[in-house]
Parts: structure tokens; sequence; C-alpha cells
């Protein structure tokens, strides 16, 4: 039985990379005062190129690592520029956030199956980043297996927890991003620029569903497919609901998430009478019965969070 715990919370912290990166970018977006519904297309993309690089690359061995790092930057670069697209539809023209994410989402979801159908043409993959155990500390009963064992992009997501939560709560620019998703009025007057702001935003969240999305592709499946997102973009914005926008309970709500992901995995893999089809669904499940839960305490969220702002007209 402690074996299989152990397997179970082993597993959580790599599976739950790909969430977290994603929806500490879309914290920062919400953070600003936009919600942004495509980041399932942005990790599209980023999954897309980021294992296109090393495949295009081929070989293995400590080369196709930097060719590995390639694709992590060219697709972090990629969710950058698709997060200056989102800026200027919604917050430049002030499009509806909802609709213009829906747009982007079926755009990068679309574009990346394409493209890959078009470069790759069939399901290929690619040798990914190895496991890094830790000396010594990866050697502790229980907790070297659980903590002390993962990929070097499992490491670096953990840490970049207090570092988001120091850029927002502890910097002159989280300042402004909780400035503009709050009272974007008031942050006008106060000289902040509200629609720069929402701009580097929106590109670090951007960047953040890229990063991720190559995170899927490389680290985790090392191969790309139509299916490889499977909603996580969509889980990712409701995790920040469900977080009310701080990074420590994001984190929280991305390990309860994939804590019911790899239950199924395991009641599968040891061949338990239990319907497939109920097991797949179980993760989404939780997170629909989690929000109906948390969706009553909205106190922490933005108060200008969807609305455009514009500072010609005064509200």
């Amino acid at each position: 039985m402690l074996d299989i715990l152990t397997n179970m919370l082993a597993m959580c912290i790599p599976f739950s990379v790909a969430l977290l990166l994603a929806s500490i970018g879309e914290m920062f977006n919400q953070r600003a005062g936009v919600f942004n519904l495509g980041c399932e297309g942005v990790m599209a993309m980023g999954a897309f190129i980021g294992m296109l690089i090393p495949f295009a690359a081929g070989g293995g061995g400590a080369v196709s690592q930097w060719y590995n790092f390639f694709g992590f930057v060219a697709a972090a670069a990629l969710g950058a520029v698709f997060g200056i697209i989102f800026a200027v539809i919604t917050v430049t023209f002030r499009a509806p956030q909802g609709i213009a994410g829906i747009g982007l989402q079926m755009f990068g979801v679309g574009t990346a199956g394409t493209l890959f159908r078009h470069f790759v043409g069939g399901t290929q993959s690619i040798p990914g980043i190895p496991d890094i155990d830790i000396p010594l500390l990866s050697k502790i009963p229980f907790f070297g297996d659980v903590l002390f064992s993962h990929n070097a992009m499992a490491y670096l997501a953990y840490l970049f927890i207090p570092v988001a939560m120091y850029i927002l709560f502890k910097t002159p620019w989280g300042l402004k991003v909780r400035a503009a998703g709050t009272n974007p009025r008031a942050a006008d007057s106060m000289g902040i620029n509200v629609t720069r702001t929402r701009y580097e935003a929106l590109m670090l969240g951007g960047a953040l569903a890229g990063l991720a999305g190559a995170y899927l592709s490389i680290a985790q499946a090392k191969m790309f497919s139509d299916t490889l997102i499977s909603g996580r973009g969509f889980i990712a914005v409701a995790l920040v609901y469900f977080g009310h926008w701080h990074p420590l309970q994001i984190m929280g709500g991305a390990l309860l998430f994939t804590f019911a992901q790899t239950f199924q995995t395991i009641i599968q893999s040891m061949g338990i009478s239990f319907p497939y089809e109920l097991a797949v669904m179980l993760p989404y499940v939780l997170v629909i019965v989690v929000l109906s839960f948390t969706s009553k305490d909205q106190t922490m969220a933005p108060s200008s969070l969807g609305k455009p702002f514009n500072r010609e007209i005064r509200t």
C-alpha cells in the first residue's frame, strides 16, 4: 500500500507542472484584469514548436538537451507573441475577452494540429529530458522518490512559485498589475500605464502557457498529438478561481487535480474492475465539484476582471 501511495505522489509532481505553469501565467493575466480562455490554444502551439525543434534536430545524448532547451525557449517566445496578439484584440481594440479567448483557443489548437501533420506527419517520439536525482536527498525513504527524483523543469516550476509571489506582492510591477486589475481608473490617475501593464501581463501569461505546452511534449509525453493538451488550458483557468488568484493556493489546486488524475491511472494499471470512462472523468468532475463550492467566495477576484479600460471614457 505504501508503494502505491509513493508512486501516486511521485507522479503528482511532474504531472502537475504543465497545469502549474499555465495557471500561474493565467493568474498574472487575471490580476491585470484580463482573462484568457485561449490558454489551451497557446499551450497547443507551445507543445508543437517545443517538440518540433528537438525532433527536427534528431539525435540523442547531451547535444539533444540543448535542442530541448531551444524548444522550451521557442515555445515561451511563441506564447509571448500570442499574448501580444490577444492584448491587441482585447486591450487595444477592447473586444469581448471571452469570445476572443475562444477564438484564440480554436486557432491555436487547429494550427498546431495542421502544422504537425504537415511537418511531422504522424506520431513521433523524441528523447525528452531525463530525471535528475538530487544527491543524498533522493535517497531519503519515501520523500526521496516523491520530491527529489524529477526532471529539471519540474524543480524550476515549483521554485517559480515563491518567485511569482515575490513579483506579485513585493515589486513595483506587481503592484501595477494588481492596480490595473482592481481599479484601472485610479491606477491611471497615479501615472500607471494600464494598457502597457496589461500587455506585459499577457505576454508573461502567454510565455508561461507556451512553456507549459512544451513541457507536455518534451518532458512528459515526449511526443505531440492533437489530444495532448486535453483540456488542461481550461483547467488552468479554473484553477485560478479555485486558488483565489494566489500562487500558493493555485499550486494546491494543481496538485489536487493531478492527484485525481494519477489515481485513475493507478486504478487502470492495477487492473481493478472499474469503468474506464468513469476513471478518466474523475479529475474533471473533481474540478467542477470543487469550483461549485469555492465560486461563492470571490472576494479576492480583481474587481475589473474582464472589463475593458478606456481612459477617455469615465464610467
